[in-house]
């Protein structure tokens, strides 16, 4: 099993034993017929960043769910932050935190009372919910928006306040799940930059997400889920440097010669995938590869190079383009 940015842990890359924050073995869950979760086994260890990736109906939508107790598992084991999810629901709520898809703050409320609200369901003194609630607000940078009604937020300042809203019992852990669905490019940058300071900071992320970018910028680890199973785990780069080639040319030929440049790239590159009438080759070495095509006198309207990403692991793995 790799570990961490690379090949160990957060902890284990200071020289200390690092904690297990969540275990699964064999975890399952069937709706009738239909087999989402088909036994898959993973581990996230404290202070990391762990996703999820697949396309819809790979599983990992109800594989979050039974992690904050919404779904009871149908076979296996899954225990959070060192407790049983059958046994002890109620201690592992109170110990983590959850970042909802769906926005379901009260939209009547101002953006503090949220918050004050919410604290009020994990028992807390209002001493200490009132000093919490002040230091997410300025943590997330809603101060100045704190009398506001949620319903005048933009919806980056509802993602933040829902992020706040996880961390007012102060917990281990928290699930996000799609943090940045809908955001423009700023407010995303925003909330990643909260996130990291959250695992710097020493708290355990679990999140899935249809951003590459995203996964790559945040996990420390991830895995790829497809048909309920686990088919790939990994740091983002190993999984890179593991499953596709390094170099990636991207070619717009005249629609005339299409099919003669993808046989000749089938001959010269590593791995060759079609998308309408963009070609996508994959190799090791693009001025060989580019020599080759100048060659064949094939005329070419547009080309370019770039680096092999996670959504090139993901497309060749799965098939799929991970938005559906």
């Amino acid at each position: 099993m790799v570990h961490g940015r690379g090949a160990n842990p957060p902890a284990a890359r200071a020289g200390t034993l690092t904690p297990v924050s969540l275990k699964a073995r064999g975890l399952r869950k069937a709706y009738g017929e239909f087999e989402a979760v088909k036994g898959i086994d993973f581990e996230v260890y404290r202070g990391e960043c762990f996703g999820f990736l697949g396309p819809n109906g790979a599983g990992k939508t109800t594989t979050m769910k039974m992690i904050y107790g919404v779904v009871i598992p149908g076979g296996g084991e899954l225990s959070v932050v060192g407790r049983d999810v059958r046994r002890d629901i109620r201690e592992i709520k109170r110990r983590i935190g959850v970042v909802p898809q769906e926005n379901n703050l009260d939209e009547e409320l101002t953006v503090r009372e949220n918050l004050l609200v919410y604290g009020r369901y994990f028992d807390l003194p209002r001493k200490l919910i009132r000093r919490r609630v002040e230091e997410l607000l300025e943590f997330v940078q809603l101060s100045e928006k704190s009398g506001e009604r949620v319903e005048h937020l933009s919806g980056g300042m509802k993602r933040r306040l829902l992020i706040a809203r996880a961390l007012v019992n102060a917990p281990e852990l928290v699930v996000l799940d799609e943090p940045t669905t809908g955001l423009d490019p700023q407010a995303r940058h925003l909330v990643w930059e909260k996130l990291r300071q959250l695992r710097n900071g020493g708290t355990t992320l679990i999140l899935t997400t249809h951003y590459m970018d995203e996964a790559a910028q945040l996990c420390d680890r991830l895995v790829i889920m497809d048909n309920g199973n686990i088919i790939r785990e990994g740091a983002p780069q190993r999984l890179i440097e593991e499953n596709t080639s390094p170099e990636v040319l991207e070619f717009r030929p005249r629609p005339d010669r299409l099919e003669d440049l993808q046989r000749l790239l089938e001959t010269e590159a590593e791995h060759v995938e079609r998308s309408a009438d963009l070609l996508l080759a994959y190799t090791h070495d693009s001025d060989a590869l580019m020599q080759a095509v100048r060659r064949s006198g094939i005329e070419i309207e547009n080309t370019l190079y770039r680096r092999a990403s996670l959504e090139d692991v993901f497309l060749r793995l799965t098939g799929r383009r991970l938005i559906e």
